[in-house]
This record gives structure tokens, C-alpha cells and sequence, in this order.
């Protein structure tokens, strides 16, 4: 390959790889999937005082139009299944939160009808401590997880392994 000697041509020289994870970082939809308490919090951040959308965030209702999901809540191994159906029917790639004690590790609730993370049922890119966790930590997950598919360490899905326990 030869080397331009035009330096008076317009060319943005990137690799396509990097153009895309920039679009894909100031474009992410989530799903709207809120099982609990922490329900309450993220849709806070959907309202005009955390103003999700000046992230490029839009929530979206339908699985096939997302591709983040917050688990937002306490998950039983009842609804362990449909949660699993929700994240196949998302296109790749795909990232997970994991929002409050609940949906990390069960929170409180170790019972037989509790799944005990989330990550036992689907893999997760970020998890957010708390009970619940405030609106402006869901904003900085959503800021660190930018910055994860920006430098591309976001894990591809191929590499992520989840325990499956249903």
C-alpha cells in the first residue's frame, strides 16, 4: 500500500471497528425491565431531572428494538425463563446492568424461589450496589459502560459464559 502524497485530501483515516463502537455508545436503548423496587429508581432517570436521553438513551418497550437491559429488581426462578427469552430476542450486541442488591445477589430475599444474581441466568457487563440505587448511579453506570464499548472492552458475547440455573 502506498502511502497518500495529496495531503489536501479530506480523509479520516479510524478503523471501522472504532467508528462503530462510538455509535454504538451514544445510541444505547434499554429495555424497560423493572421486576422491584429499584423499578422506581431507574425510571427516575428517565424523567426531565436526570434526562436519560442527553446519553443518546432512549428507553424502548420491545426487546428486539434494545440493546441494554437493566435488571432492575428481585428475580425468581418463576420469571428466571421469560427473562432469558427477553435477552435472546435482543440483537447483538447486547449489555446487561445489574441494578441493586436484589438483582446482584438476592438481596435479603435467599429463599428457594430467588435466583441468587442475575448473573446465574444471563450475563452481566455492570453491576450497581445498593437498595435501591440512586438515579445518578444508573447514569454513571451508563457513562462507565460507554466508555467500555468505546475502548472495546466490552467482552463480546461468544466469551461470555453464563451459569444457568433455572
Amino acid at each position: 500500500m502506498t502511502p497518500l502524497r495529496d495531503a489536501s485530501l479530506p480523509i479520516a483515516l479510524t478503523t471501522i471497528d472504532k467508528l462503530l463502537n462510538w455509535g454504538r455508545s451514544n445510541s444505547l436503548w434499554p429495555l424497560t425491565y423493572g421486576l422491584a423496587c429499584c423499578a422506581i429508581e431507574m425510571m427516575a432517570t428517565g424523567g426531565s431531572r436526570f434526562d436519560f436521553d442527553r446519553f443518546g438513551t432512549i428507553f424502548r418497550a420491545s426487546p428486539r428494538q434494545s440493546d441494554v437491559m437493566i435488571i432492575a429488581g428481585t428475580l425468581t426462578k418463576k420469571h428466571a425463563e421469560y427473562t432469558r427469552r427477553l435477552y435472546d430476542q435482543m440483537p447483538e450486541p447486547k449489555w446487561v446492568i445489574s441494578m441493586g442488591s436484589c438483582a446482584n445477589t438476592g438481596g435479603m430475599f435467599n429463599t428457594y424461589a430467588t435466583v441468587q444474581g442475575v448473573d446465574r441466568i444471563i450475563p452481566v457487563d455492570i453491576y450497581l450496589p445498593g437498595c435501591a440505587p440512586r438515579p445518578e448511579t444508573l447514569q454513571y453506570a451508563l457513562l462507565v459502560l460507554q466508555r467500555k464499548i468505546r475502548s472495546n472492552k466490552a467482552a463480546p458475547q461468544s466469551l461470555k459464559n453464563p451459569r444457568r440455573v433455572i
